[in-house]
């Protein structure tokens, strides 16, 4: 199939677009490689994507509506998958206008792509996030989530808002995805993996926020790949709705966790992180920061009864694939 992917440089979209592109499919790619972290690693995540023929990238920003919509009726997409924003639950608080034009202008004009050339199936990323101050454990779809701790979140709900409008408006089957502590091999250098392994090489210590009490939901990345993957062919609208459906009343719309629903303690992830890497870590215990929850625990249900899978990964397996492909690239890149 013809996948059109918002985000291919980034973490998660490079992973996803090398799986469609191991499978024989056409990706194309849009990604505008903003500064936010080092474009360096975004280039080094590119070139591997840029080695098969079916890949396709243009370098834009999704706030130029004009250069979008060009590359969307050239590529004709049956299915598109939208990964690209503005990253960042604290970096949100001192920058709050990157928000705004990436994830609500951005996503707006990808659902006025959609609108004028529908696409088979639009598949959008939300975020764990979304929960904000919601304390009942496990997050279900259904949850009302009404009271976000960050701009980030406020605007990854807003988005599955506007993707619901749009698909009630203009028939678009769309299925919006909320991530939970997603990690692995080449991972943001913003995310807390790879923050404690940086520090632990270069013998500094690690900021544990929370005093190393709170949990996560961690999330292989090629876990999630696979449970996105599978839920292309799961369109809104065209099946009979499983056991607590989110699919919405009024449209061909649904909202899935992507989590195992087996959290894990933060400190159970450093401790798998000072096995792989062969030494203990220094710590520093402190506070949790702003806009931080102390929990997150997705359920999983419905994602294995649209799918037939949840993502299974304990973090005993996953982070010694970080520590590995982490160790591989520092060298290569000192070497």
């Amino acid at each position: 199939m013809r996948y059109l992917i918002t985000g291919t440089a980034g973490f998660i979209g490079f992973h996803l677009a090398r799986r469609l592109l191991d499978a024989g499919h056409t990706v194309v790619g849009v990604d505008n490689f903003t500064p936010y972290y080092d474009p360096a690693l975004k280039e080094d995540r590119n070139r591997i994507l840029e080695g098969f023929g079916e890949f396709h990238l243009h370098r834009l920003d999704l706030q130029d509506m004009a250069a979008l919509e060009a590359v969307w009726t050239e590529a004709r997409p049956e299915v598109v998958i939208h990964l690209a924003a503005q990253a960042g639950v604290r970096y949100s608080i001192d920058h709050p206008d990157a928000y705004i034009g990436s994830n609500l202008v951005g996503t707006f004009n990808v659902l006025e792509c959609a609108r004028r050339m529908k696409p088979r199936h639009l598949l959008c990323a939300s975020t764990s996030s979304a929960y904000g101050a919601n304390t009942a454990m496990p997050f279900h779809e259904t949850d009302r989530a009404v009271h976000p701790l960050t701009l980030y979140a406020a605007s990854k709900a807003a988005n599955e808002l506007m993707g619901h409008s749009y698909s009630h408006l203009f028939d678009i089957p769309t299925t919006f995805f909320r991530f939970f502590t997603v990690y692995g091999p080449w991972e943001r250098p913003d995310l807390a993996l790879s923050k404690f392994a940086r520090a632990m090489v270069d013998g500094t210590p690690i900021q544990v926020f929370g005093n190393g009490k709170m949990t996560r939901d961690f999330t292989f990345v090629e876990d999630l790949v696979e449970a996105v993957v599978r839920l292309v062919d799961v369109v809104p609208g065209t099946a009979t709705p499983v056991m607590g459906d989110t699919l919405s009343p009024a449209a061909p719309w649904r909202l899935v966790n992507i989590g195992g629903g087996k959290p894990a303690q933060l400190m159970e992830y450093i401790a798998e992180l000072e096995k792989a890497l062969g030494f203990e870590a220094r710590k520093e215990f402190l506070p949790m920061q702003d806009g931080d929850v102390p929990d997150t625990f997705a359920s999983a249900d419905l994602l294995e009864a649209l799918i037939d899978y949840r993502p299974s990964t304990p973090i005993s397996v996953g982070v010694p694939a970080f520590a590995s492909w982490f160790q591989a690239h520092r060298n290569k890149k000192e070497n």
